[in-house]
């Protein structure tokens, strides 16, 4: 089976792999645009930009199946969230949709957000590194190394996976 990622950071790649290596397929990766802004700010706009990622993928790539997953941001009455979504587009069915972990951003990097900054660079300033985002991301920063961004995204990609092989098996019958 060809699966399409639509993204080439290398975090989104290796969750997608590992949720699913149970099986033998083959995975490509396009740069595939979210159609949302840089930085989403809200679940609807990071679920529109999953979507797009995978429903995009899925047709430049040619596949089975298309992989979008997106990070973005939800305000609160607590703060700012990071979150994350993902989305699994096949030729004969609606995509599948999920959500994975949140957790609440310190106020000195909600402020950046919230005046227009992308979190990527954001977290490279404040962390003093290169790449954070193609790395350990914001989770792996803000969680001391126990969680990262690779870990994040398998959660939400294993979401998906699940959905699709429960619903693949209940229409075989």
């Amino acid at each position: 089976m060809k699966i399409v990622i639509g993204s080439k950071n290398p975090a989104k790649i290796t969750a997608v792999q590992t949720s699913f290596s149970n099986l033998d397929h083959e995975f490509i990766s396009l740069d595939i645009p979210s159609g949302v802004n840089a930085q989403p700010f809200s679940d609807e706009e990071t679920i529109r930009g999953a979507i797009n990622r995978a429903v995009g993928a899925l047709k430049e790539g040619n596949g089975e199946i298309g992989i979008g997953l997106e990070g973005g941001v939800q305000e609160t009455s607590q703060g700012l969230l990071l979150c994350n979504w993902g989305a699994l587009a096949t030729k004969d069915q609606e995509p599948f949709i999920a959500g994975g972990a949140r957790f609440l951003l310190p106020e000195e990097i909600a402020v950046r957000l919230r005046a227009g900054e992308e979190l990527g660079p954001v977290m490279d300033d404040y962390a003093k590194r290169k790449n954070v985002r193609k790395i350990e991301g914001a989770v792996g920063i803000f969680t001391n190394g126990l969680v990262n961004r690779v870990d994040m995204f398998t959660h939400l990609t294993k979401l998906l996976v699940g959905q699709f092989t429960y619903y693949s098996k209940m229409n075989e019958f």
